[in-house]
């Protein structure tokens, strides 16, 4: 068993809600590839919480639902603007290039974002059959550096889209943790300020495993069946992802997992940012802390406490505190971080 430590809110466990949720789904044979009645009652949900005019489609991983959430808006000789940090472009092993036969077109940001500007600034070519032509715009929500977009930097970006004839796609794999940063509610951070397509994050969430592609505009959703399917992402026993979902936007389980995720990060920056030799980078507004520490210490701490370095380079590590993140695991890990630093400095 792996230390309890702060490398990804991927390494947490399930809650308990969830798993209940799964079990009570356990009972007897039930239709497959989601003509069950969980999934019926999961789809409903997400009306409930995101909009009457959506349309969900529940796949198995987040890689699967940006892809299954692009394909739909993209022919493959158009391209999608991102960030350069964007999972898309980093961590996601050339799947949506490869799957989608579309050009990402990646730009450096300060902090993760995008802004209108720079997507104004990105699209060039425009009717010239020799360049592939922007189509979609994807954002992370909370960012790849535990940045968020505030509502009206979403709408103001979704409109500058939007007239420019392209299509805003968000990567909401902690979109839980945004909203729950921002003190609103799922949907003002999504089809409220003009996104199109969402994939919504839950593993990161509390989850054993399954994400939900939304659709904010019915005509996108027309083929995502197939989509779906193609894509390997249709689960035979689709009661047992679905029912995860019914739990997690029960009684606001998604806003309670995430809101003590972020408060532990805040915890933990709090307890490290004074310690001479940490250098805090980025702000903390969800549930990441990055920082930069002395080379030396860093395959001390990680001994103890699992954790990434996000640039080799400049030694910048991340920190992720997860749902599951207790008090004692954060002092514990500060006083490490207390004990070793000031020594190598």
């Amino acid at each position: 068993m792996t230390h309890r430590g702060f490398a990804s809110d991927n390494y947490a466990g399930v809650h308990p809600d969830v798993l209940a949720a799964i079990a009570e789904a356990n009972v007897g044979h039930a239709p497959a590839y989601g003509a069950d009645e969980v999934t019926a009652q999961a789809e409903a949900r997400f009306r409930d919480v995101l909009g009457d005019d959506v349309e969900t489609f529940f796949v198995f991983n987040g890689t699967g639902a940006n892809v299954t959430g692009l394909q739909p808006m993209l022919h493959s000789w158009e391209s999608v603007i991102c960030a350069n940090t964007a999972h898309i472009n980093v961590d996601e092993c050339g799947a949506p290039e490869r799957a989608l036969g579309a050009k990402l077109i990646d730009l450096p940001t300060d902090d993760g974002k995008l802004t209108p500007d720079l997507v104004r600034n990105a699209i060039s070519g425009v009717g010239d059959e020799h360049r592939t032509q922007a189509r979609v715009v994807s954002v992370t929500q909370s960012t790849e550096l535990g940045t968020v977009y505030t509502p009206d930097e979403l709408a103001t970006l979704a409109d500058t889209v939007h007239s420019l004839g392209m299509y805003l796609h968000a990567d909401g794999a902690r979109i839980s943790n945004a909203a729950a940063s921002l003190g609103i509610d799922l949907r003002a951070t999504s089809g409220a300020v003009g996104v199109d397509v969402l994939s919504f994050g839950g593993t990161k969430n509390g989850l054993l495993g399954g994400e939900a592609v939304v659709f904010f505009r019915p005509e996108l959703a027309r083929d995502a069946r197939y989509v779906r399917k193609q894509q390997m992402q249709l689960a035979s026993k689709m009661r047992f992802v679905s029912a995860q979902f019914l739990a997690l936007l029960t009684d606001d389980l998604w806003h309670r997992n995430a809101q003590h995720a972020n408060t532990m990060a805040a915890r933990l920056f709090e307890a490290v940012s004074d310690v001479p030799g940490v250098a805090v980078t980025r702000p903390v507004q969800a549930n990441a802390v990055f920082a930069i520490l002395p080379a030396p210490v860093i395959p001390a701490l990680q001994a103890r406490f699992p954790f990434y370095v996000w640039d080799e380079t400049t030694h910048e590590v991340r920190w992720m505190c997860s749902w599951d993140t207790t008090e004692d695991d954060v002092d514990e890990f500060a006083a490490a971080v207390r004990t070793l630093v000031p020594v190598s400095v």
